[in-house]
């Protein structure tokens, strides 16, 4: 497993927003393949001067077609960060940005591509996962401490993929999971992970 140096523009600001590629269906003349197109991460939402990321595995089918993190309707990540940072659940996916980025939080996803079917993070075949390039990140972002993971999944593929390659510097960082925001994992009440999730606007000791 190597780490992927990402081909979405690295590190960018809102408007500077891209897509990190389109998934397709692979082709060979007239015959479809049967190769499934591996999904790809968006960039980074990240100013230089953030001082917390949070990381998902890696964007699901509606967040792919729409080109919004979190962009499903029942996922409950963005209705998180309005009750957090007491802002309007409504607002436009940019002006939600604008929030997070405003209170010095990143968001990214441990994974830049992977073959997956469906939207399911426990269909990510671990054989094509590709990491983002972390430690390229750190050192563009130096302030950041604190990285939170949005579920135990990417929690899981950030250990085994990225942190064992990070090297002696960034041994600082603090990494912590927290309850998962997508709707396959409706245990958790909506309370209890707004609890557990007011951790990302504590301040750094």
């Amino acid at each position: 497993m190597k780490i992927f140096q990402s081909s979405c523009a690295p590190f960018i600001h809102l408007q500077e927003f891209r897509c990190a590629g389109n998934v397709r269906r692979n082709e060979v003349h007239d015959r479809p393949s049967r190769v499934t197109a591996p999904d790809k991460c968006f960039p980074p939402i990240a100013r230089r001067d953030a001082q917390t990321l949070i990381l998902g595995s890696l964007p699901g089918r509606r967040s792919l077609e729409l080109q919004q993190y979190y962009a499903h309707p029942n996922n409950a990540f963005w209705k998180l960060i309005a009750a957090i940072f007491e802002s309007d659940g409504a607002l436009p996916y940019a002006q939600r940005v604008k929030i997070l980025t405003a209170n010095q939080v990143a968001l990214w996803d441990v994974l830049a591509a992977a073959t997956r079917p469906g939207s399911l993070d426990s269909s990510i075949v671990h054989a094509s996962a590709l990491a983002n390039d972390f430690a390229g990140f750190f050192r563009s972002h130096p302030r950041i401490r604190r990285v939170f993971f949005n579920g135990r999944k990417a929690e899981e593929l950030y250990r085994r993929f990225v942190l064992p390659r990070l090297g002696p510097e960034f041994a600082g960082l603090r990494h912590e999971c927290l309850p998962s925001t997508s709707p396959a994992h409706a245990g958790m009440s909506f309370a209890k992970k707004l609890g557990r999730w007011r951790r990302i606007k504590e301040r750094q000791k």
